[in-house]
């Protein structure tokens, strides 16, 4: 199981949070876009830190509740087994994707890079139309009934304020 989620991080959130930011950051190294490292003796150093420690603690537990209540990976090769709704899930339906979010602004903000902004603006719209049209789908056809009383009592983005008791 160990590896099989190691695989999944390295591909997925690896991608989306170093692959694609470094390529971005290369790419526009010697414009006036490139952004510089912030330090410490500025707001958006600290914001930057505090929002990195929230989208991995986030995302480390989302993951965490996959592989332990779902029996599978984040990964769509390997998908849990079952219908996860403990934790930040009872809240709001796709958690792991707001922790990469915060995880994706806590590199603009400690990079001071608007083109990384761009970039979390642009993942955030692409899963705005994948997940209804693609991912939501293949989780009604793996858990039926089950996901759709769920879908219709826990929000897709923003958190319901009281956890969803089923």
């Amino acid at each position: 199981m160990m590896w099989r989620m190691i695989r999944a991080v390295i591909i997925l959130p690896g991608t989306a949070l170093v692959i694609v930011p470094g390529i971005i950051l290369w790419s526009t190294a010697s414009t006036g876009f490139a952004g510089a490292l912030a330090g410490p003796g500025q707001p958006q150093f600290w914001a930057g830190l505090l929002t990195l420690g929230f989208g991995l603690f986030f995302g480390g537990w989302t993951a965490g509740l996959f592989v332990s209540i779902g029996k599978g990976t984040p990964a769509p090769w390997d998908p849990p087994r079952k219908l996860v709704i403990e934790g930040p899930y009872r809240h709001v339906r796709n958690p792991m994707i707001t922790s990469v979010l915060f995880m994706l602004l806590a590199e603009t903000l400690l990079m001071q890079s608007w083109p990384l902004a761009g970039w979390g603006i642009f993942f955030f719209a692409a899963n705005a139309i994948y997940f209804p049209l693609s991912e939501e789908k293949g989780l009604e056809r793996r858990f039926g009934q089950d996901y759709r009383i769920y879908k219709v009592h826990v929000p897709r983005w923003i958190p319901r304020i009281h956890p969803w008791k089923p």
